[in-house]
């Protein structure tokens, strides 16, 4: 494994200037509350509700992430992720089972053939309040014991306190740690106190190398909201439009309604476009929300 200052050796990018750049960042929040009523309002475009619900079923990381997780549990959540197919109404499979790193291997083997992903939640997850080489320890564990997946979570103090550059570091080192495994770099909106602070932690960690950013870890109030979320969708589209690269989004916490999730899907369809609107670049995480979604389908 490793440690801090052998992996800030791979930093070769120059960030001073997206650094700099990021402290003038100030996002009006009235006016994007404004533009997140009028997105939703114009409604879901080309698709019907049936067909955005799939997609969003099939786009859906099947989540449990309690301390009393057991390896039954577990293996009853994989089962059930595997089997939505079987229902008919060409209904699909979620996307992934996102557990903690423990249950890793035992999630692998399970869905092993099946094509859905393992994700973990690492790196001090959910406070993000450890060292770097123990959230990189961990990180490595995960993928090594199968994860396709890894779910960190920003320091968000680190942040507030205005330390940008040691934000984008650690994100970078994790990065580096996860090695073929994708990163989902969660922001923890709820915990940024303002709106210009989400995009200064999604410029960060999109520069940093993250593959996707994401809303919530689902442990604090309030979770994903929709202003914090659109803000996250302006910097990938931003990000887009100067380097061509697309970035994944994912809403997570407290989305447990077909309409809520209807609201996510209408702003990446408005903002990104249709060819965001897949499990590669799309992932709504959750647990109840794809029980619901099947009643309506079926």
């Amino acid at each position: 494994m490793m440690n801090y200052k052998q992996m800030l050796i791979f930093v070769k990018t120059n960030v001073n200037d997206m650094l700099e750049f990021v402290k003038n960042i100030a996002v009006d929040e009235e006016q994007t509350t404004v533009e997140v009523k009028n997105i939703i309002k114009k409604g879901l475009g080309k698709y019907t509700e049936n067909e955005a619900l799939r997609i969003i079923l099939g786009c859906i990381d099947l989540t449990t992430l309690e301390g009393a997780d057991t390896k039954a549990k577990v293996d009853a959540l994989c089962e059930k992720g595997m089997n939505f197919k079987n229902k008919g109404n060409d209904i699909p499979n979620v996307a992934a089972i996102c557990i903690y790193p423990p249950f890793a291997r035992q999630v692998s083997e399970k869905l092993k053939d099946s094509g859905l992903k393992t994700a973990c939640v690492a790196g001090a997850f959910p406070s993000g309040q450890s060292p770097l080489f123990v959230k990189l320890a961990e990180v490595e564990y995960a993928v090594k014991e199968g994860a396709d997946e890894i779910d960190m979570v920003i320091s968000r103090g680190t942040l507030l306190e205005g330390n940008f550059q040691c934000v984008y570091d650690e994100i970078l080192a994790i990065k580096k740690s996860c090695g073929k495994a994708h990163l989902k770099v969660i922001l923890e909106t709820g915990e940024l106190q303002s709106l210009s602070n989400v995009r200064i932690a999604s410029d960060i960690a999109i520069a940093a190398g993250g593959d996707f950013i994401k809303t919530s870890t689902g442990k604090i109030n309030p979770a994903a909201t929709e202003e914090a979320f659109y803000v996250m969708l302006q910097a990938i589209k931003d990000y887009y439009e100067k380097t061509g690269k697309m970035i994944g989004i994912k809403p997570a916490g407290g989305i447990s309604e077909p309409e809520q999730a209807l609201h996510y899907f209408i702003l990446v369809n408005h903002v990104l476009g249709e060819k965001w609107l897949n499990n590669i670049y799309f992932r709504v995480g959750a647990s109840r929300l794809a029980d619901k979604i099947l009643e309506r389908l079926m």
